[in-house]
């Protein structure tokens, strides 16, 4: 793989990973304009190292909120052990909660994770599957303010969400859009709905990567690309942290819509192509 394919990769994924416009997607339409044929002539373990990039910029930009789960953790079993519960649950504790609930519903997803990932390879679903986001992501602007924090919001409203998710694997779907857009209507608070959606990802990523780890090692590994592969983790968790912060001030002022008119646009395009060619 070369420096620049390493570079845009990485662009597109830091990029499309966390603003509502399908990573999946457009790492698909991307590989199609290097000349790839599909998912499979990007080295997988690249694959692995370009998601564990965009998680670490989770990381960075919610440090304080993941900092307090982890310690929230560790407290929980220890009352657990003594048999106290504090009243009332701490809300990073109760977070944790959301989160694993939210996560169950990718369990889902499992026994068709081979046939979902093929999609990629067909651009008429990947450009449907964009203009599909494209409407969500307009009618999430024009949902009722909510107020549900991870204070108020119930199992149910987590469980939805993670439905929401386990939907949004598939290629053109944005997961950042789809759970964000599923948040708004069960009443997220938006910067709630933003937070929950980045903290769900988590387990999703890691998840991911720990059974595509394996069969990236069976590809093989080849050493020498390593740096190469590096500099395209780099710039997918810079960009990923920008997009992040930039995507909170956007919740705020509840200009989701934005990115409908992209997608639509992107969609369109690729729909245009492909039935051309």
């Amino acid at each position: 793989m070369s420096l620049l394919s390493s570079i845009l990769l990485g662009l597109i994924q830091g990029l499309a990973e966390f603003l509502p416009i399908s990573s999946s997607g457009h790492l698909a339409i991307a590989e199609h304009l290097l000349g790839m044929s599909g998912a499979s002539d990007i080295p997988e373990f690249f694959d692995v190292l370009l998601h564990l990039g965009t998680l670490l910029a989770v990381f960075a930009a919610y440090w304080p909120e993941v900092r307090d789960m982890i310690r929230e953790f560790f407290l929980g079993v220890s009352d657990l052990l003594h048999r106290t519960t504090p009243t009332p649950v701490p809300p990073a504790r109760r977070l944790i909660l959301l989160i694993v609930v939210g996560t169950l519903p990718l369990f889902a997803v499992l026994p068709v994770k081979d046939y979902i990932e093929g999609l990629g390879d067909n651009m008429l679903f990947v450009a449907v599957a964009l203009l599909f986001t494209g409407c969500l992501l307009f009618a999430s602007d024009r949902v009722r303010k909510g107020r549900k924090t991870e204070k108020t919001a119930a199992l149910a409203d987590a469980v939805l969400v993670g439905v929401a998710q386990a939907v949004a694997t598939c290629p053109g779907i944005s997961r950042s859009g789809t759970t964000i857009t599923a948040g708004c209507f069960l009443g997220f608070e938006r910067k709630f709905a933003v937070r929950f959606s980045f903290l769900l990802s988590i387990p999703a990523v890691l998840g991911a990567n720990v059974l595509s780890l394996k069969d990236a090692v069976e590809a093989g590994i080849v050493w020498g690309d390593v740096p190469v592969y590096l500099v395209g983790v780099a710039v997918s968790a810079a960009v990923g942290y920008a997009c992040i912060r930039l995507l909170r001030m956007i919740a705020a002022r509840g200009r989701f819509g934005w990115f409908a008119y992209y997608c639509w646009a992107v969609g369109a395009v690729t729909l245009l192509l492909t039935v051309i060619h």
